[in-house]
């Protein structure tokens, strides 16, 4: 059945039911050592059944998308909704019944794939553009495209259609020397990441990177290790995206306060009676979900749900509002929420995800940030990162360190690396960029769940000075 067809009469009676189709392409290109490999491409299409009867909530997902294979499907999950309804957390009579309508699509969408040779021409001549010094042992140069069409159809009058494409560049060189490897890359692995088309490489300087990278590779390998001992941290929006993400996003999500995630993933540190008041951090720190920013990697117009997705306050001025949680988990908890249930594919459900997350800009400059340090490090792009499992005590690595000495940078240093705990971490916020710190990035690799779901993600994120923190070398004392 086309995606854009009719629903045909399924003959099937619930409480509520709901199907939602997905359709995604995905093709990549690479370029590695200067030579392109093969390039692959993927598709997949299939359809997640969710029925609410006698109380209780079931799921069943299906690739035959006949008729015959929708109602099967619908059956099946009104079967296990069945079976549920006496040993579920909650009445799924108490649930909302979505009824959406609309469209809703990024930017890009529609344009063309391009071809074969002229993304091997780009990647090639980034890569011979990095292949600069006999100390460059590796480098590679890629990028894939992602295009999906999701359409939820509810039996209460709902019917949304959702297209996204998503550009996802990347660039990594590793240089040797001396005994010691260092591996820089523009932002991070896959670290830029938006929706939208060959702007997105644009936006961040795509086309005479491979140089740049490759500089900075040879720049690390051969610099001084970061020194230890406490003192200021400036941190660059690509090592803020992790920060923000890890020791906040994942702490914040509902489903894992409750306790969902506990043999998995882990739980969180925040419980549901903190928010309103807990001070999170300091008057700096202001952090919305915000799935409306058109090029961000998570927005979209409606949750895989049916929520209307809108921007929403979760700190403000330090204090903790709001959860990650959708429809499920607010009716669970009794705590307000965001538009955030989202699935990766269409075999699974939608659960609890961070979407966009993003930290709003104040008013410092760069300079001005840089300024205030009396002794300090500037870090870039996150290399490695470790946080318990309740997302509290965390150690994260950076793959570039710069000297802050009496307000001024003042050399590059390697393996920087700081430590701390989210819950007094952000309370030493102590300057916030403003929007000319800001950038876009985010990751398509978050995991979750069981069973597991890679979900993308999207960060925005001005750099951030912290004080009093603990800095150390490679050497890790």
């Amino acid at each position: 059945m086309p995606f854009d067809a009719p629903i045909p009469d399924l003959a099937f009676e619930a409480d509520y039911w709901s199907l939602r189709f997905v359709d995604r392409q995905t093709r990549t290109w690479t370029v590695r050592k200067n030579v392109a490999l093969p390039p692959a491409s993927a598709r997949e299409r299939g359809v997640m059944a969710t029925v609410h009867d006698r109380g209780g909530l079931g799921y069943a997902a299906t690739s035959d998308l006949s008729a015959a294979g929708l109602r099967a499907a619908l059956v099946c999950a009104r079967e296990w909704a069945h079976a549920t309804a006496a040993r579920s957390l909650l009445d799924a009579r108490t649930l909302p019944r979505p009824s959406p309508r609309g469209q809703w699509a990024s930017p890009g969408v529609g344009a063309s794939w391009g071809a074969t040779r002229e993304w091997t021409d780009l990647l090639m001549a980034e890569s011979t553009a990095a292949a600069i010094d006999p100390r460059i042992v590796d480098w590679t140069v890629g990028v894939e495209i992602r295009e999906s069409t999701v359409r939820l159809v509810t039996s209460a009058g709902g019917d949304v259609v959702q297209r996204s494409r998503m550009m996802l560049p990347g660039l990594a060189v590793t240089a040797h020397a001396n005994g010691d490897t260092q591996t820089r890359t523009l932002h991070g692995y896959r670290g830029i990441c938006q929706q939208g088309g060959a702007e997105v490489l644009a936006r961040f300087g795509f086309a005479g990177a491979g140089r740049r990278v490759a500089d900075e590779a040879l720049e690390l390998v051969l610099a001084p290790n970061c020194p230890s001992g406490t003192m200021d941290l400036l941190a660059a929006p690509d090592q803020m995206i992790l920060q923000i993400h890890e020791s906040i996003g994942h702490p914040l999500e509902l489903d894992r306060i409750l306790g969902d995630e506990r043999n998995f993933a882990g739980t969180s540190f925040v419980t549901p009676d903190l928010f309103g008041h807990y001070r999170y951090g300091s008057e700096l720190l202001n952090v919305t979900f915000d799935p409306t920013r058109a090029e961000e990697l998570a927005s979209y117009g409606y949750d895989d749900e049916g929520t209307p997705a809108e921007k929403t306050w979760l700190i403000r001025r330090g204090i903790l509002e709001r959860p990650l949680g959708g429809a499920t988990s607010q009716a669970r908890s009794g705590l307000a929420g965001v538009a955030n249930a989202r699935a990766d594919h269409w075999n699974r459900p939608a659960i609890d995800r961070m979407a966009n997350l993003n930290l709003e800009p104040g008013g410092s400059s760069f300079d001005e940030l840089v300024a205030r340090v009396g002794r300090g490090v500037y870090m870039q792009t996150n290399a490695s990162w470790s946080i318990d499992d309740s997302r509290n005590k965390f150690q994260f690595g950076c793959e570039r360190g710069v000297l802050i000495e009496d307000g001024k940078l003042a050399g590059v240093v390697k393996n920087p690396n700081y430590r701390g705990v989210s819950a007094s971490f952000w309370r030493s916020l102590a300057g916030v960029g403003d929007a000319s710190t800001m950038q876009v990035l985010g990751t398509p690799y978050c995991g979750k769940g069981e069973p597991a779901q890679i979900i993308w993600v999207g960060h925005a994120s001005p750099a951030c000075l912290f004080t009093g923190v603990d800095v150390f070398g490679g050497d890790g004392s």
